[in-house]
């Protein structure tokens, strides 16, 4: 199975902390993560503007929010086999949705792979989307057994398929489409299923 993975974080330099994570599989079922003790004190102004100002998910498990277009709040359920924490998942599309401590993360994800036999993840400009993946588990031989150790860019198939890797994401994804009412961009589920598209259209070429 592959996964289309994206993170936000508090910035691109060493020493960065996960602010969220976002996954999509080939299916279309999503995962998507918030980290409550991410460091604050790296968060300059685009961040707040353009990723914290773009968070839901506390909103959204307390069923009051107006932003969650990306995910429809219809038919949601507590989910009992999830661990324990701030959970919710919609009974519907399957879409996880997590409130968490860092280091509680890493109970979430091994929740949510222990669905598929075999997974391959696929980024976007990856280097830290995957250090920080591997930090979630603790060291790189933690992660799950089951997902591939070596992770896959876009870019990289970008440039093999003759397409600028600079291209803008959203613009190639939906190739001429109205860009839809859930869009937020540098949300990580959001992203995420924009990484999708653009696999699933450069495959086509």
């Amino acid at each position: 199975m592959k996964v289309f993975l994206d993170t936000e974080f508090t910035g691109l330099h060493q020493g960065t902390t996960l602010v969220s994570i976002g996954m999509v599989d080939e299916n279309g079922q999503k995962f998507y993560a918030e980290i409550t003790d991410y460091d604050e004190t790296q968060i300059d102004e685009w961040l707040k503007v353009n990723v914290i100002d773009n968070l839901y998910a506390e909103e959204y498990i307390n069923d009051k929010c107006k932003k969650a277009r990306i995910i429809s709040a219809d038919n949601k359920i507590p989910n009992p086999d999830m661990p324990k924490g701030r959970t919710s998942i919609n009974n519907i599309d399957k879409e996880w949705i997590v409130l968490c401590k860092f280091k509680e993360l890493k109970q979430h994800m091994e929740a949510f792979f222990s669905q598929y036999d075999i997974v391959e993840i696929w980024s976007d400009c990856l280097a830290y989307d995957w250090v920080l993946f591997n930090e979630i588990f603790g060291h790189a031989f933690n992660i799950p057994k089951n997902v591939y150790y070596i992770p896959f860019d876009i870019c990289t198939l970008m440039k093999i398929k003759g397409i600028d890797p600079d291209i803008n994401r959203e613009a190639y994804a939906l190739d001429g489409e109205d860009i839809p009412n859930d869009v937020c961009k540098h949300n990580a589920l959001w992203d995420a299923r924009i990484i999708r598209m653009c696999y699933e259209r450069l495959m086509k070429i």
